[in-house]
């Protein structure tokens, strides 16, 4: 009896003592977990605090010579008057770039670095971008040529175009004036203006019917018509020697250099052509 009891009092220990096991397990795994945390503080006010003394100390960031100014609005200004501006703020004018414009005339401001607003330290620099103007180039000779032909080389070359018609001697549609004139210096896209022929004036046939025949060649000839043909017919009376037929008729509008037929009235009935 006495050795059961001992066995069963061994048998309920048992669970006491992992019990008290356990617990030690666990208050040392919150002592861990404490020392952790605070390694990681520590190391954290570490890092802060070697930050705060490298900027600081060792390697601090320079200090502003003077105070913040507000840059100035330089746009459309011109480069001389920017820099004149600029200092009245503090400011001191500095890299200038250029390009060409087609509007903005050279030397205006086209653009700017801060940019205007913005706060800048007094005695810093500020840096434009100015104008050189439009490109400029000559004008092509184009004369004498049609005026599909002329309008492509101009335009090609960066120019507009205006077209007006003119009688002249050239055929229709050629090109007999260019203004402003082939070598000019002109602007891009600057208008360049095309004179056109319509082709030359016309000539009114003139009425030279019962006219000698001399009288009707020397009129025909002063109005630059051609005298192609002249052919006799037997006429009585007054007619003989004057133009009795005439093609084309009165009235008619020819081209200078057309070709006139005449009828001139003989004297007898033997006939003949005659030719000019």
């Amino acid at each position: 009896m006495r050795l059961g009891s001992s066995i069963r009092r061994r048998r309920g220990q048992g669970p006491r003592r992992r019990k008290k096991v356990q617990g030690e397990a666990s208050g040392r795994g919150f002592r861990v977990a404490g020392y952790a945390g605070l390694l990681a503080t520590i190391a954290l006010i570490g890092f802060a605090g070697g930050y705060l003394v490298s900027t600081r100390i060792l390697f601090p960031a320079p200090v502003p010579t003077g105070g913040l100014v507000e840059v100035p609005d330089l746009w459309t200004t011109a480069r001389e008057d920017a820099q004149s501006r600029l200092r009245q703020f503090g400011l001191e004018l500095g890299a200038v770039d250029s390009l060409q414009h087609p509007t903005a005339p050279a030397g205006q401001v086209l653009g700017q670095g801060p940019l205007p607003g913005q706060l800048a330290v007094a005695g810093s620099y500020v840096r434009i971008t100015v104008s050189l103007g439009p490109e400029q180039r000559p004008v092509p000779d184009v004369r004498q040529l049609r005026e599909e032909d002329a309008r492509e080389v101009l335009e090609g070359t960066g120019f507009s175009v205006a077209v007006d018609t003119a009688e002249a001697d050239l055929p229709r549609g050629k090109v007999v004036r260019v203004i402003p004139e082939p070598g000019t210096e002109v602007s891009l896209p600057g208008e360049i203006r095309l004179v056109v022929s319509t082709g030359p004036a016309l000539v009114e046939m003139p009425l030279v019917l019962g006219l000698e025949q001399a009288e009707a060649e020397a009129m025909l000839d002063s109005l630059g018509l051609v005298v192609s043909e002249i052919t006799t017919r037997f006429r009585f009376g007054r007619d003989q020697g004057r133009v009795v037929e005439q093609a084309p008729p009165p009235d008619s509008l020819l081209d200078p250099g057309s070709f006139v037929q005449l009828v001139v009235g003989r004297r007898s009935r033997r006939g003949g052509i005659g030719r000019n």
